[in-house]
């Protein structure tokens, strides 16, 4: 069984717009799965960065439906 390469592709602290992203993944029937890890040295001990991962080869077509949502709300991804 061959495994497969996941990436992330957004991530927020955010639960609504990890929720909004991933409906819209759903929607295009691109597999994504939630990684959640507290980032203890870079965020507060309360704050928690949520991932949304994809499988490598739907990052580009993850990436072209983000944008989208991007520029039509007001996302705003967090930048590591």
């Amino acid at each position: 069984m061959e495994r497969e390469t996941r990436v992330a592709v957004f991530e927020s602290e955010k639960p609504s717009d990890i929720q909004l992203i991933k409906s819209k993944l759903d929607a295009e029937k691109i597999p994504n799965f939630v990684n959640d890890n507290y980032m203890s040295f870079t965020t507060t001990p309360t704050a928690q960065t949520v991932r949304l991962m994809v499988n490598l080869q739907d990052e580009q077509r993850a990436f072209e439906i983000i944008d989208a949502v991007v520029k039509d709300t007001d996302l705003n991804p967090t930048h590591n």
